[in-house]
């Protein structure tokens, strides 16, 4: 019996997680929608056959058997309503507040992951190498002391951007840009390559330097490790762009749970990191302007407080149809693609 709760607490875990971060969003849009006084038909926890529900003033709270989502319905969000307290009827800065909120609730959650993960080490990782492993071939051009500024012309600001930008390498040799004695030298360093999952990665060989913890470098740690967190969907995004990764590499709800529950597994650290990546990933996403997304929506209501009038009913609900399609479909290939890793 331990046994089996070994394998399946972990993906519990991870199934929770992944609920809050949609509670999270949800909630954000209906504290938005109560300030601005619209009216929130219902607010659903889960997806699917309802398991019990109750009301309360004008919203139906509800609970769904499948936690992998939610929402916030609003009147008038969809369609035209004459209710003064629908979406329709407020003002654009007032549904812009209301849209954003969802996406901001995950930032700020992330924000908070962060500064739980920087507050809980016993020292504030900085970009300066402390030492080298045994094996390291990277010292033939470092030296225990250089701050590292850039990797192949990626500006770093925290560790996580050591790591991000060593990984994101094509190949064993990258050019830094490093700060030694108080100068800025340019360096064509090379590194040890390792495998993971079929694909060649630069191992990284030094250590970087950690400092006792204070109020401030604490606080400036977490900012510039929330910033590298969220330069890594953009990067991720280039990169799919440019062909650097496929369809196969993308991951889902399931690959998302799968990830967590490894991490679970694996230590405190790495759970929380996975975490803060996954909500931040959710919240900025969010804000891209792809149909059937909020971002979309924040586009069109910036498109409606620049131009005085809104994008046509049709072709709204066209764009939004045709995107919604799509977005399905690739959800389909997604979680198909996580369902044939996990075997």
């Amino acid at each position: 019996m331990l046994a089996i709760w070994q394998k399946v607490y972990p993906i519990l875990i991870a199934i929770l997680f992944f609920e809050v971060i949609i509670i999270i969003h949800e909630g954000g849009h209906f504290v938005a929608a109560r300030l601005m006084k619209i009216k929130v038909n219902e607010f659903s926890i889960g997806m699917g056959p309802k398991i019990f529900q109750f009301t309360k003033g004008d919203t139906t709270y509800s609970l769904r058997w499948i936690l992998f989502g939610g929402y916030c319905a609003m009147e008038g969000e969809s369609e035209e309503s004459d209710d003064e307290g629908s979406f329709s009827k407020k003002s654009v800065p007032a549904r812009i507040f209301v849209v954003v909120a969802g996406a901001t609730m995950n930032l700020l959650l992330g924000f908070i992951i962060v500064a739980i993960i920087v507050g809980s080490q016993s020292l504030v990782g900085t970009t300066a190498i402390a030492k080298f492993d045994e094996q390291a071939v990277s010292n033939a051009q470092l030296q225990a002391g250089d701050v590292i500024k850039s990797i192949d012309g990626m500006r770093v600001f925290s560790p996580s951007d050591v790591s991000t930008g060593l990984t994101r390498s094509a190949d064993d040799t990258i050019e830094m840009v490093i700060q030694r004695d108080g100068k800025e030298q340019t360096l064509d360093v090379t590194f040890a390559m390792e495998e993971y999952e079929g694909k060649e990665y630069i191992r990284m060989d030094f250590w970087l330097l950690g400092v006792p913890k204070t109020f401030f470098n604490v606080l400036k740690n977490t900012a510039t490790e929330w910033v590298s967190y969220a330069r890594m969907v953009f990067l991720s995004v280039h990169d799919i762009i440019v062909g650097r990764y496929g369809l196969r590499d993308l991951s889902g709800p399931v690959g998302a749970v799968s990830v967590i529950s490894t991490a679970v597994k694996t230590n405190y650290s790495a759970m929380l990191r996975i975490m803060a990546l996954l909500t931040i990933n959710v919240g900025l996403f969010n804000l891209f302007p792809i149909p059937a997304l909020d971002g979309w929506r924040l586009f069109l209501l910036l498109f409606e407080g620049i131009f005085r009038r809104k994008l046509p009913d049709k072709w709204e609900w066209a764009i939004n149809g045709v995107g919604l399609v799509l977005l399905l479909g690739l959800m389909v290939i997604i979680t198909f693609s996580d369902v044939t890793k996990l075997f």
